[in-house]
C-alpha cells in the first residue's frame, strides 16, 4: 500500500508542467498541488482545502445525485434548479405549478418539504481502508467469490461506521479497485424548498440550449436543512429547526473577471479516462446508439401523452428533464467521437504503454494483466448486449416495484450482514420513500404506454436476446405490434393494487411465501422472472469480480508509466468529494469562432421570443430596462490590442475596444467537471462563492473519456445574476439578509 502512495506522490510531483487544468482531485491530494494553485492565483492553501473540517470544504454538501453548498449559518443551501427539480415537482399540482411560476418562502414557516427521499450529505472523513477490503484476498478466487468477499468486507466496515444512525457511510473503490476509501457523511433527512426561480429563468433555453454556449440560464435553487430541536438529524417534523452549519460560504457580489483563477468542489459522477480503446469503440458503436434510441422513444411517448394533460406534464417533468439531459449528452459524445479521434488517441497511448513495458523485463507482469483485462472486457461487452433489451422490457414502474418488493422479502430472510447491499436494514427508509414518491411521479396510462413500446422493441430482437420466462409471463411473442402488446398488458393495471401508495406499502414485511400465493399480476410476473434475474446477477458478479482482479494491476501500470511522462494521476470520478481548479476563460469553438467567457442579461433580452423556451419573464426585462442593476452591473473593457510600431511615428486610428456592460448571467471556466458536479460551488481564490456549476459546452462532452485543454469548458451561473434576480426581480431580501455577502 505504501508503495502505491509513494508512486502516486512522485507522479503528482512531476505533473506541474502540465498546462491543462485536468484532474478531479481527492481533497487529500491538494497539498501536493500547491504550486499549481498558487500559479492560478488561489490564495487558500492546499493544506486548508484538504481539511474537511475547515472552511470552505465543510460547507460543501451532496444531494446524492448533485452537489450543493451552505450559504448561511441557518442551514440555507444553494444548488441548481435542475437538481432541485424533484423537490419543486413534489410540491406542484396542475392548479399550483411551482415549476412554471417559481416559489419563494418569505418565512421559515412557508418553506415546503422537498420530499421523503431528499437528503443532504456532509462528508466528514475519508479513510484509507484498502488493507481491510482486499489485503487478505487469495489470488486464485473466482470472479464471483472475489466480488462477494469484497462486498462482505465493505458491508462490515459500513456497519461499524454507521454505529451512529445519523451517519451514512460507504466504502468506495478508487483507481478501479486499486485503493478503497471509507466515506463518512452526516445525513440530514429534513430538506425543504426555500426559493426556486420560475422555469423561464431556471430553465431558460430548455433542451435547445442544453450543453450549448452562449447560455443564459439561471440554474439555481435554494433549499434548507432542518434537524430536531436537539440539533440531531431527524425526519421531517413541523417542530424541527434549521441546521446550524459550522461553516458556510461567503458570497462575493463582485464575481470574477476573465483569467481569474477559480476552484470548484463537488461530487462528480463518473468518468472513463483510464478505459481501453476497445471500451470506447463499444460505447461509440453500440452502447450509446442503443441508449439514445431508447431515450428518444420514452421522451416522445411522454411528450405525446402529456401534450393535452397538464397533470401528466407535472408528474413526468423531472423524468423528461433527466432523459433529455442524458440523451443530449450521449448525442454529444457520439458527435465528439467523430470530431476527435479519441479511440485513436487511446490506441496510441496503449501502444506507448506496451512499448514502455517491453523495455524492462521487470514490467512483464503488466503485459499479462493487460491481456487478461482485454479478455474480461470482451466478455463484459457480450453480456451487456445480451441483457440490454431484457432490461428495457422491464421498464414499467409497477413491474420494477414488484421486483423490488419481492427481492426485499427474499433478502429479509437472511441476517442483515448477509443481505445484498441496497436491501439491508439501513436501506428500508429509502425504499419506503421511493414507494411513496411514486404518488407524484406515476400514472398508469403513461406507464403502460412506455412499457408496451419497450416490450415491442424487445420482441423485435434476435431469439438469443429474448428471455422465454418473460415472454410467457407477459403472454407476448415475436412479431406483435406495440398496439397488440399494449392490449395484452392493459388488463394488468386494472387488477393491480400497486398503483396506490397503500397498496405498495402493504407488501413491506411480507414473506416470500406471501408473494408465492399472491394473485397480484405484477408480483406474478416478478416471481416468474426472479430466477432469470438472479442468474444474470450472478453472471454480472462473476465479471465484476474478474475485473476487480485484473484492472487494478492495469492501473498500477498506468500510474507507473504516467509518472515517467509527468502526467497527472487522479482517480476516475466515482461520486465522491473532489476538487478541481481552473481559470475563467473562453475557447475556440471552431475555425474562426471564439466564444467569450461571459453572457449577459442584455443577451437574454436579445434572445427573448415570448415563446418557450425563450420566454424571459416580463419582471426581469422590466427591471433591467429600468436600470435596476446597481451592485451587479459589470463593466470590463477588453484589453487594448498592441499597436504596431509604425503607429508611434504616424497617426493611427484608435483601436476599437469592446466593453462588457451588463449584468453577467453565465460564465465559462477550464475546470474539470462532469455529471454530478451540477450545483458545485465555484469559488474565487479566497474560497468565496462566485457561481454554480451547471453544464458543459457541447464541444466538452467527450471529456468523460479524454480531457482536451483547448476546448474543454464548464458553464457556471454567475452569482451576480442570482443576487440581482433576488434583489430586483423576485424580492428575496429575506434570504439576501441571511447570507454573508462581500464585495
Amino acid at each position: 500500500m505504501k508503495a502505491i502512495y509513494l508512486l502516486s506522490a512522485v507522479a503528482l510531483s512531476l505533473s506541474f508542467s502540465i498546462k491543462a487544468d485536468e484532474g478531479q482531485w481527492q481533497p487529500h491530494q491538494m497539498p501536493q498541488l500547491q504550486q499549481q494553485l498558487t500559479a492560478k492565483g488561489i490564495q487558500i492553501s492546499g493544506k486548508q482545502l484538504a481539511d474537511l473540517s475547515q472552511y470552505p470544504m465543510n460547507a460543501i454538501v451532496g444531494l446524492g445525485y448533485c452537489s450543493a453548498s451552505f450559504v448561511s449559518p441557518q442551514g440555507l443551501v444553494v444548488t441548481n434548479h435542475h437538481c432541485a427539480y424533484n423537490a419543486i415537482q413534489n410540491n406542484s399540482t396542475q392548479e399550483n405549478n411551482l415549476i412554471t411560476k417559481g416559489f419563494l418562502a418569505k418565512t421559515l414557516a412557508e418553506e415546503l418539504p422537498a420530499g421523503q427521499q431528499e437528503r443532504l450529505y456532509i462528508t466528514e472523513s475519508v479513510t484509507d481502508v484498502t488493507a481491510n477490503v482486499i489485503g487478505d484476498l487469495a489470488a486464485d478466487l473466482s470472479g464471483e467469490a472475489r466480488f462477494s468477499a469484497i462486498e462482505a468486507n465493505r458491508k462490515a466496515l459500513i456497519k461499524n461506521c454507521e454505529a451512529d444512525p445519523n451517519y451514512r457511510c460507504s466504502v468506495v473503490s478508487f483507481h478501479h479497485g486499486l485503493e478503497y476509501f471509507q466515506i463518512k457523511q452526516l445525513m440530514l433527512q429534513d430538506v425543504r424548498l426555500v426559493y426556486a426561480p420560475a422555469e423561464a429563468i431556471g430553465n431558460f433555453g430548455g433542451s435547445i440550449d442544453n450543453f450549448e454556449y452562449p447560455r443564459h440560464t439561471g440554474d439555481y435553487t435554494f433549499l434548507r436543512a432542518y434537524v430536531s430541536k436537539e440539533g440531531k438529524p431527524a425526519p421531517y417534523s413541523i417542530d424541527n429547526v434549521p441546521y446550524q452549519s459550522k461553516n458556510y460560504l461567503k458570497v462575493n457580489a463582485s464575481g470574477v473577471r476573465q483569467n481569474d483563477g477559480i476552484i470548484l468542489a463537488g461530487y462528480p459522477g463518473s468518468t472513463s479516462r483510464y478505459r481501453l480503446a476497445d471500451e470506447i469503440a463499444f460505447a461509440a458503436n453500440w452502447q450509446y446508439p442503443a441508449q439514445v434510441k431508447t431515450y428518444q422513444q420514452i421522451i416522445s411517448t411522454i411528450n405525446r401523452l402529456s401534450e393535452q394533460n397538464p397533470d401528466l406534464q407535472v408528474k413526468y417533468a423531472a423524468t423528461v428533464k433527466s432523459l433529455d439531459n442524458r440523451m443530449k449528452k450521449l448525442e454529444g459524445l457520439l458527435d465528439g467521437f467523430k470530431v476527435t479521434d479519441i479511440h485513436g488517441i487511446k490506441s496510441t497511448s496503449e501502444r506507448e504503454l506496451l512499448n514502455w513495458i517491453n523495455t524492462d523485463s521487470s514490467r512483464k507482469q503488466y503485459q499479462q494483466s493487460i491481456n487478461s483485462l482485454q479478455s474480461v472486457i470482451d466478455a463484459q461487452h457480450a453480456f451487456s448486449q445480451q441483457v440490454y433489451y431484457f432490461e428495457t422490457a422491464k421498464r414499467s414502474d409497477l413491474l420494477n416495484t414488484a421486483i423490488l418488493l419481492y427481492r426485499l422479502a427474499q433478502e429479509s430472510q437472511k441476517p442483515d450482514a448477509e443481505r445484498e447491499m441496497g436491501f439491508q436494514q439501513r436501506d428500508i427508509s429509502m425504499i419506503k420513500s421511493r414507494l411513496a414518491r411514486m404518488e407524484r411521479s406515476f400514472d398508469p396510462k403513461m406507464d403502460l404506454a412506455i412499457w408496451s413500446e419497450q416490450v415491442a422493441e424487445y420482441l423485435a430482437q434476435l431469439d438469443a436476446v429474448r428471455v422465454p420466462e418473460l415472454d410467457a409471463a407477459l403472454g407476448v411473442k415475436p412479431g406483435m405490434s406495440q398496439a397488440e402488446v399494449s392490449a395484452k398488458l392493459a388488463g394488468l393495471y386494472v387488477k393491480s393494487q400497486l398503483t396506490s401508495t397503500a397498496g405498495r406499502e402493504s407488501w413491506l414485511g411480507k414473506t416470500p411465501a406471501d408473494f408465492a400465493t399472491s394473485q397480484e399480476p405484477f408480483i406474478r410476473i416478478a416471481l416468474a422472472i426472479a430466477d432469470k434475474n438472479k442468474a444474470l446477477e450472478q453472471q454480472e458478479k462473476e465479471l465484476k469480480g474478474q475485473l476487480l482482479a485484473v484492472r487494478p494491476a492495469y492501473m498500477q501500470a498506468i500510474i507507473a508509466y504516467n509518472k515517467t511522462l509527468g502526467k497527472p494521476v487522479y482517480p476516475d470520478a466515482n461520486r465522491t468529494l473532489r476538487i478541481t481548479y481552473g481559470s475563467v476563460d473562453g475557447y475556440p469553438a471552431k475555425d474562426g469562432v471564439y466564444k467569450t467567457p461571459f453572457t449577459s442579461v442584455r443577451g437574454i433580452i436579445a434572445k427573448h421570443t415570448g415563446k418557450e423556451p425563450f420566454n424571459a419573464p416580463q419582471p426581469l426585462m422590466a427591471a433591467y430596462q429600468a436600470g435596476k442593476t446597481k451592485g451587479y452591473f459589470y463593466q470590463d473593457l477588453a484589453a487594448k490590442p498592441q499597436q504596431p510600431w509604425s503607429c508611434k511615428l504616424f497617426s493611427c486610428p484608435k483601436p476599437e475596444v469592446k466593453a462588457f456592460n451588463s449584468v453577467p448571467v453565465n460564465f465559462l471556466s477550464s475546470a474539470d467537471t462532469t455529471g454530478g458536479n451540477s450545483g458545485s460551488a465555484v469559488m474565487n481564490g479566497k474560497g468565496e462563492l462566485v457561481g454554480l456549476n451547471f453544464d458543459s459546452t457541447y464541444e466538452s462532452i467527450t471529456k468523460d473519456w479524454y480531457f482536451n485543454p483547448e476546448i474543454t469548458r464548464a458553464i457556471h451561473v454567475d452569482i451576480r445574476y442570482v443576487l440581482w434576480l433576488m434583489q430586483y426581480v423576485d424580492g428575496a431580501q429575506n434570504l439576501l439578509a441571511e447570507m454573508d455577502i462581500v464585495q
